[in-house]
């Protein structure tokens, strides 16, 4: 996989340099091609709706939970531009079973062709919905809990910030972020560095995905802002609190770690990505006052992932905000693993622990 990736990068720059293609349309072709797994099963009913124009996947167990059961709403990853229904099909079907719950699985619009807010609107628009109609589903509006990973986990953290805003909608039991991105500024961390070639995520593609979904797409600036060039001096001061190596706990920093020259600050490239600093963008970034009222907390990370400092360093301000957090963090993962659950053990493992926390929570 990690292979087929990386030729269809390379091809899809050479297409677009010919004007007959790009990358995003090479993945989501290879998406279309993979074989999926059937949308039956007889556990379970399945079906297709939408939730406020958005289209949605209901997992709904044949058996219903005793006194109103729980429910799942799932946001997939892909980095904004790429990802489905289809390709998680098998893991949502998993999950339902294996905890009980109703699983709602959101297709959220992509990147390019929809920027920065359209997933998080149509993913907060999806939940409010099934929040409000969670008795119609036979569920207690107070046992809904979302969940995703990767970018879906950064869309769950956001959704979940943005709810205990909102005085008019029943608040989640509790949110699941599976390795998550949740910060679009410093591309310098400690797991950047050590994990900067590691599949499934590596570094220098990060650009890629921030650029096209909060970035407007011109991936000429990639260098810059992989370098951070596009944080002005103000607010890197701001978020260093927050958003820093220093937080980093040790024993994560043995396998090498060198800090790095702060850039010169390019407002042009700023002015290009600044909604990356954005809360709901970058949930990170959030203030105190809002991660306080945030519900119970499950985060997953990987040893082998760029990503893994941003679970940690979340996982921090959650408990320094009072929010209970249960924390999993597989030494010998990487990026996409829960993808693999009905491959490897550790991915099977990974996802049984999340699944326990559902049932549990």
């Amino acid at each position: 996989m990690h292979g087929a990736i990386t030729a269809l990068a390379i091809l899809g720059k050479t297409l677009e340099k010919l004007g007959i293609g790009n990358e995003i349309t090479l993945y989501r072709l290879m998406a279309k091609w993979m074989p999926l797994k059937s949308k039956k099963d007889s556990e379970l009913f399945i079906r297709d709706m939408q939730f406020e124009g958005v289209r949605v996947r209901v997992y709904q167990p044949k058996a219903p939970a005793a006194g109103g059961g729980k429910a799942v709403v799932f946001f997939h990853g892909g980095g904004f531009v790429v990802g489905n229904i289809e390709l998680c099909d098998s893991l949502c079907i998993y999950m339902s079973k294996a905890s009980g719950a109703i699983v709602i699985s959101v297709g959220y619009r992509l990147a390019p062709e929809h920027r920065y807010p359209a997933a998080f609107d149509d993913c907060l628009g999806a939940t409010i919905h099934f929040l409000k109609t969670a008795q119609d589903f036979g569920v207690n509006p107070s046992s809904v809990i979302i969940c995703g990973e990767s970018a879906g986990a950064n869309l769950v953290a956001a959704v979940s910030q943005a709810l205990v805003m909102t005085s008019d909608v029943p608040k989640p039991l509790a949110q699941v972020l599976i390795y998550p991105v949740l910060q679009l500024l410093d591309f310098n961390l400690p797991a950047h560095q050590q994990n900067h070639s590691v599949p499934f995520l590596m570094r220098d593609r990060t650009p890629f995905y921030t650029l096209n979904y909060a970035g407007g797409g011109d991936l000429s600036i990639s260098k810059e802002v992989l370098n951070g060039s596009h944080v002005p001096p103000e607010l890197r001061k701001k978020f260093s609190k927050w958003l820093s190596a220093d937080n980093i706990p040790k024993e994560f920093k043995v396998r090498g770690y060198k800090p790095q020259a702060i850039p010169a600050f390019n407002n042009k490239v700023y002015e290009k990505v600044k909604q990356v600093f954005d809360p709901a963008c970058s949930p990170l970034l959030a203030e105190d006052s809002v991660l306080c009222l945030l519900q119970k907390t499950y985060i997953l990370t990987c040893e082998f992932d760029i990503l893994r400092d941003e679970g940690i360093l979340y996982k921090q301000r959650l408990e320094d905000n009072g929010v209970p957090v249960t924390w999993n963090h597989i030494k010998d993962g990487f990026h996409g693993i829960v993808s693999f659950f009905d491959q490897l053990n550790s991915g099977k493992q990974a996802v049984d622990h999340f699944v326990k926390f559902i049932k549990d929570v």
